[in-house]
């Protein structure tokens, strides 16, 4: 491993990076850190187009993962981190952030003083922003997918600012979750009595790189494995973590397709059943009305947003699949 810290003004805080093959996007991300933390450690997954070399050549602490075992970025932040908590044990906050990701200028003050001044509150984040929406329709659903309310809030993403007493007290991440291990984690610190906060504030940007049908679709059916792990973990706890999303995908993704289907083998009229999906389609895009976007982007929300239920179905087979038999778990990407 190389190693420099470079002279910065926050000694209280280090940075972890996680990423695989992300090029440009990489030495972004690590030069925004660079102008505001003294410690950083990039974890990299395996990359094959030179990330190792330019973060080292950036004078950042690089970790590589042991390609014997399957990739998660859980594993990936939990490597990162317990690197910074056994080399500098002083730490009390850790920012972690995806390698396709920039920092904002201000955010780690802002976000460093929120928890300073908040004690109850494990984990700080802020607003996610696309870099290029308007390179395509998947990049924009992105944006407006990061753009959730300000205030407290049950889970953050991969980008937050974590208290590293709290991140020690649950252990950190799940390893073996290869897709919402932030919302995961959140849960057990929630359990623990701390709070998550998502301040008004300008936190990263995010370049999706979302240009085909393809990566949507991969994105989605991560996203149906991810509500089905967390719904087995936690569904019955008191607050039902994420039944409600399982349950809703079954519904428009599997149980409904397949009763018409059955139900037209004994009268055609059954398939009028289908016009359920453009009624959710109407109801969803006058619900997103309130986002203030232009009328086809709230248009191509409300389709996406149902549509996505085909490929997050298809994750939750996936994920039912592997537990019967004891298959283990690997990332599903879409880059």
């Amino acid at each position: 491993m190389n190693e420099l810290i470079s002279n910065t003004k926050s000694e209280s805080c280090a940075g972890v990076v996680i990423g695989r093959n992300e090029g440009s996007r990489l030495v972004r991300c690590l030069k925004s850190l660079l102008s505001s933390l003294s410690t950083i450690v990039y974890v990299d997954s395996g990359s094959t187009d030179g990330s190792v070399d330019k973060a080292k050549s950036l004078g950042v602490t690089v970790i590589q993962l042991d390609l014997t075992i399957p990739f998660t970025a859980a594993r990936a932040r939990n490597e990162g981190a317990n690197y910074l908590l056994q080399k500098y044990p002083d730490i009390k906050v850790i920012q972690f952030i995806d390698g396709d990701c920039e920092i904002q200028k201000d955010w780690l003050h802002k976000a460093e003083s929120f928890l300073d001044e908040n004690n109850e509150y494990a984990v700080v984040c802020g607003r996610r922003r696309e870099r290029f929406p308007e390179r395509s329709i998947y990049n924009q659903l992105c944006d407006i997918e990061w753009n959730t309310p300000a205030g407290d809030a049950a889970a953050c993403g991969g980008d937050a600012l974590i208290r590293t007493d709290a991140f020690r007290q649950v252990n950190g991440y799940r390893d073996d979750l290869i897709a919402g291990e932030e919302p995961e984690m959140c849960f057990r610190l929630r359990e623990k009595g701390w709070k998550i906060y998502r301040l008004d504030e300008e936190m990263t940007l995010h370049d999706a790189a979302i240009t085909k049908f393809l990566q949507w679709w991969n994105r989605a059916k991560r996203a149906g494995y991810a509500y089905a792990s967390l719904s087995f973990l936690h569904g019955t706890s008191s607050e039902s973590f994420k039944v409600k999303e399982v349950v809703s995908i079954l519904l428009w993704g599997g149980v409904l397709p397949v009763l018409v289907v059955f139900l037209s083998t004994l009268h055609l009229g059954a398939f009028f059943l289908l016009l359920l999906y453009p009624l959710q389609i109407c109801r969803l895009t006058l619900k997103f009305k309130s986002l203030n976007k232009p009328k086809t982007v709230t248009i191509s929300y409300a389709v996406s947003t149902v549509i996505a239920k085909f490929p997050q179905f298809v994750g939750i087979m996936k994920f039912a699949v592997n537990r019967l038999l004891g298959d283990d778990a690997h990332i599903i990407e879409y880059k």
